[in-house]
């Protein structure tokens, strides 16, 4: 752990994981009473944030006719605004390393943007992977106030909850626009941060997204379910659990372990994100196949979790803040992906080294009934499982019917002649 003057915490209070240990709410503790959370950023809300935060700009005026008082007046006003608001400095670990210049830098765009929203007045010094704390264990950290916050992804812990999963995304689930849509719109957002409350003593909002990911990297051929049988592989989530039940032995490695893994052999295959992060990672140098879709990603969301008391004691234009700045940068990240990762698959497809190839339909087919018959275990035996499923699952046959019906209609024409 890397140490500040202005740490609060010793490296010796940085908790461990014990999965017994009693005190975690997430495991068996006594929840924390029920809260319910202002809505997401309205117009508003946002420009009072700005206005306050950002001295006399949100006040001026551009008619020429009107005199200068009122100008002077607004900036009298938001200086007055600014100068109430307190210094505020946080630590973000994240879950990933530097090297992943797309996923480390949106958890910084992140952190810049609530910089420069406050005047320099909130400040976020982000962490990468292991810099601070593992990065598989964010959510603990931010849960017990060794962090006031992280930027990671909610699959990770599934092992806390099976709930988990509908944060970032589940199998043959929603893609990046739908999650958006389920979550700031459809009511998924103000499920999920009950339950942080409830069980983890935070409350997240969407700070990324990846879009669609890849199958993976693979170093022998998958042509029927059977070839699944004993294969090692790394994969998170509820993907693993679909897998984990076709045969596959199932691995949650960090980013930044993944390539020794496939190059030593102690795995057979992995998944990441998309070409471009992979191609970072030299997972073509040691892998002979790449398949696709990620039909257990089909849209992974990224998230700002931040502890709840240190949410509750900021003021109300920092809370604006990091709203607009979450949101923002869940689009960011998006944007990037899609431009990165369309130039890196052209890149893949011209060479010679590698085989991009699809799922068989068997091994799809298999993956959809196990992934629906797990939701159904889930949602029978967790009831927070099945509160968020009872949201989440007529949404998505609803939202996926128009898409079908308006999109894909858009998006597949002519491509058959091709």
């Amino acid at each position: 752990m890397t140490t500040h003057a202005s740490d609060a915490q010793p490296e010796s209070a940085v908790p461990q994981h014990r999965p017994d240990d009693p005190r975690d709410p997430a495991l068996g503790g006594s929840p924390l009473p029920r809260r319910r959370f202002l809505g997401l950023a309205a117009g508003s809300a946002a420009a009072m944030a700005l206005s306050a935060c950002t001295p006399g700009e949100g006040a001026r005026t551009t008619d020429a006719s009107e005199s200068g008082t009122a100008a002077a007046a607004g900036d009298a006003a938001g200086q007055a605004g600014a100068s109430d608001l307190p210094e505020v400095n946080w630590t973000m670990p994240t879950s990933w390393p530097g090297s992943l210049e797309v996923l480390s830098g949106g958890a910084q765009r992140l952190a810049d943007t609530v910089s420069a929203l406050t005047g320099g007045k909130f400040t976020i010094d982000m962490r990468t992977a292991g810099e601070e704390v593992p990065p598989l264990e964010i959510l603990q950290n931010v849960q017990t106030g060794a962090v006031q916050c992280g930027h990671t992804a909610s699959y990770y812990y599934t092992n806390f909850s099976q709930a988990m999963g509908f944060g970032t995304c589940l199998p043959f689930g929603l893609t990046a626009r739908q999650q958006n849509s389920w979550m700031y719109s459809g009511g998924g957002l103000e499920l999920l941060q009950d339950f942080y409350a409830e069980q983890f003593n935070a409350i997240q909002f969407p700070a990324g997204n990846t879009g669609v990911q890849m199958g993976g990297w693979f170093t022998k051929e998958i042509n029927t379910v059977a070839d699944l049988q004993g294969l090692r592989m790394r994969i998170p989530g509820l993907g693993g659990e679909v897998l984990s039940r076709l045969g596959v032995t199932v691995q949650n490695l960090p980013a930044g372990d993944i390539f020794q893994a496939l190059q030593t052999g102690s795995i057979d295959a992995a998944e990441f994100v998309g070409p471009s992060d992979d191609i970072n990672l030299e997972f073509q140098s040691v892998s002979d196949y790449y398949y696709y879709p990620g039909w257990w990603e089909p849209g992974a969301t990224l998230e700002m979790q931040i502890n709840l008391d240190e949410w509750n004691a900021l003021p109300e234009e920092y809370q604006e803040v990091l709203r607009v700045a979450t949101s923002f940068s869940n689009q960011a990240m998006l944007a990037d992906y899609d431009n990165r990762n369309s130039e890196a698959m052209a890149s893949l497809l011209e060479g010679d080294d590698v085989e991009v190839v699809p799922f068989p339909d068997e091994v799809m087919t298999a993956a959809e009934e196990t992934a629906f018959e797990i939701y159904d275990e889930f949602a029978a035996d967790d009831e927070t499982f099945a509160t968020i499923y009872e949201s989440w699952q007529p949404f998505r046959e609803r939202v996926q019917a128009w898409h079908d019906l308006a999109e894909l209609s858009v998006m597949s024409f002519g491509r058959d002649e091709n």
